[in-house]
């Protein structure tokens, strides 16, 4: 047929579009899984040529591979790892559970490649995808390591630095605003004075621990599958294969990775990866608390609390002339919806690591990199373009506070609580304020009372008035 060429695999002949790179597995796998159209994202197909790179390397070392097809894999897995054939990795996630489909993509780009390197045809297995660049592996090592090495540089490369700046723009604003004292809130009720520097201080050690969080998920995706082959014994997989590739990744990479102490527990079992999702997970539920607090204290300009003002970044209505939304808060609320999903996935995706295999792999490398990518993008988004241009309403938190029933919590000392509690409950009645019901109730001198409701004192640790 015009426009194809034929590749041979085991089972047959396979007609491969004349152009593709890939080879006949590949378009097998193509023809097979037409379900989503979601393919691998850029970080999985990078860590699989930083593997085929690292192998070859490795196998050169080890007197397994020749020099000239050593030199042509290493050059054309550079290649793969730096996006030039992102188009030729034309497979469905939704695929075979193990991603033998997907390693056997990068095995033939990279085969076909280096075959042409080295003036052969495509598909005349100069450089063989099986024998040559799939030496010493298996898929079912390969997919593990792809998964905790892409799954790493992208936290390490992205949610990190997104995550460390999130926190410094947070502590920022806690500083700004520390001045600002305002009406504190529980059951979305009025509470007991706090400075807004505090809140956005609480947002800010949020972050901090989010950071300890994914440093720690790093540690547990750094061990690596490598060296387990089919089942997990390392057949066909030379000694010394594993730590030398192992070391090569870390070259490539710039991190330090290591292989697993149990190469039967990292390809049956996906423990790490569900402990790095958590960790993600947990991150998304405070950036939810975060952005949706944001939210709640802009709301307004006049029914709502209108405490802080966001910036003003599009028109908010296609109907309402000047309304403006909290959008950026609500786009992050969504993102961390969908990570939230996504851990579900990958929990549910982990307990299926039927005996010496798992075999849900690609569903679950697609949703922990999407989470990593849309929460770094997320927080940077919200960090740029509303949070370093929040301002205070002053005058607004100084009238709620006025208002707030629960200042009478600091009479307690003073008249005891069942006065107090007469007090707040009057003064939420008839829209006074606390100190003007006590002057009416003739309950404080006026020096006394202004030493006790000292509305500063009242958001530091210890009594009023001490």
């Amino acid at each position: 047929m015009a426009g194809y060429r034929i590749e041979r695999d085991s089972l047959g002949d396979v007609q491969v579009p004349e152009n593709a790179w890939y080879g006949a597995q590949t378009q097998r796998a193509f023809d097979n899984f037409p379900i989503s159209g979601i393919r691998f994202p850029r970080r999985f197909i990078e860590a699989l040529g930083i593997i085929k790179l690292s192998a070859a390397r490795a196998n050169l070392e080890l007197g397994l591979l020749d020099g000239e097809k050593a030199d042509v894999i290493v050059q054309t897995a550079k290649k793969v790892i730096a996006g030039e054939y992102d188009a030729e990795f034309v497979l469905d996630i939704y695929q075979t559970g193990s991603g033998t489909s997907s390693n056997m993509n990068a095995n033939e780009v990279i085969a076909n490649l280096a075959t042409d390197l080295m003036g052969g045809e495509p598909g005349s297995k100069l450089v063989h995808p099986n024998d040559h660049v799939n030496m010493s592996q298996s898929s079912n090592d390969v997919i593990p390591t792809a998964m905790h090495v892409a799954a790493l540089l992208g936290i390490e490369e992205d949610l990190l630095p997104a995550l460390t700046s999130f926190r410094d723009a947070l502590r920022a604003k806690a500083d700004e605003f520390d001045d600002i004292v305002k009406s504190g809130r529980t059951h979305l009720m009025d509470a007991t004075p706090v400075r807004l520097g505090q809140e956005f201080a609480g947002y800010a050690a949020q972050m901090s621990k989010a950071i300890l969080r994914a440093e720690a998920a790093v540690k547990e995706l750094a061990e690596l599958a490598l060296g387990g082959t089919a089942t997990g014994t390392g057949i066909n997989c030379p000694p010394g294969f594993a730590e030398k590739a192992i070391g090569y990744i870390g070259e490539e990479t710039g991190f330090t990775f290591r292989e697993a102490d149990n190469h039967f527990e990292a390809q049956a079992a996906k423990d790490s990866y569900v402990m790095a999702s958590g960790a993600l997970n947990t991150i998304a539920v405070s950036l939810m608390k975060i952005v949706n607090d944001i939210r709640h204290l802009s709301s307004g300009p006049t029914s709502g609390l209108s405490e802080i003002r966001l910036p003003a970044i599009q028109p908010g209505s296609s109907i309402m002339p000047g309304k403006v939304n909290p959008v950026l808060s609500e786009a992050c609320m969504m993102v961390a919806a969908r990570v939230m999903g996504n851990h579900m996935t990958i929990t549910i995706g982990a307990q299926h690591g039927n005996f010496e295999l798992n075999v849900m792999m690609p569903v679950m490398t697609h949703a922990m990199l999407e989470s990593i990518s849309i929460l770094s993008a997320g927080m940077r988004a919200f960090q740029e373009r509303c949070l370093v241009g929040i301002e205070a309403d002053r005058a607004r938190c100084r009238e709620l506070l006025e208002l707030n029933p629960s200042i009478a919590t600091a009479l307690n000392r003073a008249i005891g609580y069942d006065k107090a509690s007469t007090v707040a409950k009057r003064a939420a009645q008839e829209r006074k304020s606390v100190r003007e019901v006590v002057r009416e109730m003739n309950l404080l001198s006026d020096e006394d009372l202004d030493a006790i409701l000292d509305v500063r004192e009242m958001t530091e640790p210890g009594l009023p008035g001490d």
